[in-house]
């Protein structure tokens, strides 16, 4: 059976599949007898105690690593356990149905989230995510449930899922995920992009995929094409296996052109830097070539724990990215947290447009005691290499001037410490918003950079849900409307002698390199495998060739028309690219 979706990240995996099953713990109702009713009272007795022992552990911790106002995030999880009324209701409840006590503790925690969630009161209507996660957390207590993460495979499989949320992607262990695939999400999703980080073949957008595919299928993955194959046969698989090979060559000559320095046959130069979210991948970003780090995701710091990493972690996790790059630029993005990655330690509550919600700086702003370790650390990191600040989801002047405000008091919280950072730190902001794109030539008199988020900026310019599989065929990268944004958020920054260059995944293909470098795009920032071929395409064509092609581009009506066209431009430049590309 063949299933078509969406490319994700380039590669042809073959191996066993695995289910990934995310779904919410399930409570069975079962019959007790009257005399059971005791034991199943202490039952529950027993996990409101180690529920209880959780929090305080992690409170504790957050004591510790943080200022001590963050651990009281958890004294209304703390007063839940407490509530007497709760208690009661569920012992009744035992006595009355005799049912199993996780059931009728999911049945009397459930109307209490029910009733809260419906209060007009914003302060109460807040709580039943509060009683929510630790209601979840006593029914694990209950059922003995162990959380399941992509860290506990033992064996290399092909993951499949409905979603996999940027946590999980974090906790891929290359040796063990070679490949994955799921029934939602688009090329530029947050899961996507981490596969490619990880140089993992993968397709997304699948729509049936899990209902189709069961644990221990043998499936073929084709990364480049959006193609998955589910139980081949010899000849197909003889077939594919021979394209892996091809597509392993084709990466081994590419990477030849790391250390090519990124100058066009005419001699423009420009920089090719790398997006990273975890310390760790800097060995693949100088592995690729790449020139310096364009975008550190930060908030895969926070992923995978019950409470948000102190000043010290942080600091050192900064520090240990620009000091093993030396004087190559590090561009730190402060948190970026809402959107598709949710916190419940830091409490970003889930919205009903999620992207156009409390997210990024607007967070931070609402909670300078959060945003401020981060900034804390990212200086006293500033010390120990060439790295900068970047402000995410910027909308106008007044967002900046803030952002900016709260940087200068961590500054003088520093000085006043007497604790060295580099006091003429670069800051910059990434245009990822309409309203930004549209007013960047008041930004450009107030910042050292732009960085141009095109993942965001095109959803918001085509109000299109980048991780919608059913309107993907709206993304369009090439449509009119973005490429005159993007020219002029360059023109805007580049009168005010600043430079500009662009973190999104637009930057990371070779279709569309020709318009950007035309336009006069300063440094392209990408996922660390796709360097090389960045690289190799632009040394191989002129700017004036490029420039041509972008002026010519901006002329035409459609968005495919323009793709059609650069990709034409582009083959005719480069026959070799697409030819071994393809085989």
């Amino acid at each position: 059976m063949l299933l078509k979706g969406i490319p994700a990240s380039p590669g042809i995996a073959v191996g066993k599949a695995f289910l990934f099953d995310i779904r919410q713990l399930i409570v069975t109702e079962k019959d007790i007898k009257q005399d059971a009713v005791p034991s199943e009272i202490v039952r529950f007795e027993e996990a409101l105690i180690k529920t209880r022992s959780e929090i305080l552990t992690i409170q504790k911790k957050i004591s510790r690593e943080m200022e001590a106002q963050h651990a009281e995030i958890f004294n209304a999880h703390l007063l839940v356990l407490e509530d007497r009324t709760l208690i009661e209701e569920v012992i009744q409840g035992l006595k009355k149905e005799r049912k199993c006590v996780e059931y009728i503790f999911s049945k009397v925690i459930g109307k209490y989230i029910k009733v809260f969630s419906k209060m007009n009161d914003e302060y109460l209507k807040e709580r039943s995510s509060d009683i929510e996660d630790v209601g979840k957390r006593i029914l694990k207590n209950l059922i003995g449930a162990q959380e399941k993460t992509l860290s506990d495979l033992k064996e290399p499989v092909i993951v499949v899922a409905y979603d996999i949320s940027p946590s999980d992607t974090a906790n891929m262990h290359k040796k063990n995920v070679i490949g994955f695939i799921t029934d939602i999400g688009g090329r530029t999703s947050h899961t996507a992009i981490m596969a490619k980080s990880l140089e993992i073949p993968a397709v997304v957008g699948l729509e049936k995929a899990t209902a189709k595919i069961k644990t221990g299928d043998t499936l073929i993955v084709d990364g480049a094409d959006g193609i998955v194959i589910i139980n081949p046969d010899k000849l197909i698989l003889k077939k594919y296996e021979a394209k892996q090979q091809k597509f392993a060559e084709f990466e081994k000559t590419l990477l030849d052109f790391k250390d090519t320095i990124a100058n066009t046959i005419d001699g423009h130069r420009v920089e090719i830097s790398a997006n990273i979210e975890l310390p760790d991948e800097v060995d693949s970003v100088i592995a690729h070539g790449a020139e310096g780090i364009g975008l550190y995701r930060t908030e895969f710091l926070y992923m995978n724990r019950n409470d948000a990493p102190g000043e010290e972690e942080q600091f050192e996790a900064y520090k240990k990215v620009g000091a093993k790059l030396s004087k190559s630029p590090v561009i730190i993005r402060t948190l970026d947290l809402g959107g598709d990655k949710f916190l419940s330690q830091l409490k970003v509550p889930h919205e009903m447009n999620p992207f156009l919600g409390w997210r990024a700086i607007r967070f931070c702003l609402a909670k300078p005691e959060v945003f401020k370790v981060q900034l804390r650390a990212i200086l006293r990191a500033s010390a120990f290499g060439n790295i900068k600040i970047m402000f995410p989801m910027i909308s106008g002047l007044g967002e900046l001037r803030q952002a900016i405000k709260v940087l200068e008091e961590a500054k003088q919280e520093l000085r006043n410490k007497k604790i060295n950072f580099n006091q003429d730190i670069e800051v910059g902001a990434m245009i990822e918003i309409p309203s930004a794109a549209l007013t960047c030539d008041l930004l450009a008199k107030e910042v050292d950079f732009f960085s141009i988020g095109t993942n965001d900026l095109i959803q918001y310019s085509l109000a299109v849900d980048r991780a919608n599989e059913k309107i993907a065929y709206l993304y369009k990268p090439t449509h009119p409307a973005v490429l005159r944004l993007i020219k002029n958020i360059i023109d805007s920054g580049h009168k005010e002698n600043i430079w500009v260059g662009m973190c999104g995944e637009m930057a990371a293909e070779s279709g569309f390199v020709l318009i950007l470098l035309g336009l006069g795009l300063d440094e392209f920032s990408m996922s660390p495998v796709v360097v090389p071929e960045m690289k190799y395409v632009i040394s191989n064509v002129k700017f004036e060739d490029a420039r041509k092609v972008a002026e010519e581009a901006l002329t035409l009506s459609t968005g495919e028309e323009i793709e059609t066209f650069t990709n034409k431009r582009l083959n005719e430049l480069i026959p070799w690219l697409k030819k071994t590309k393809k085989q």
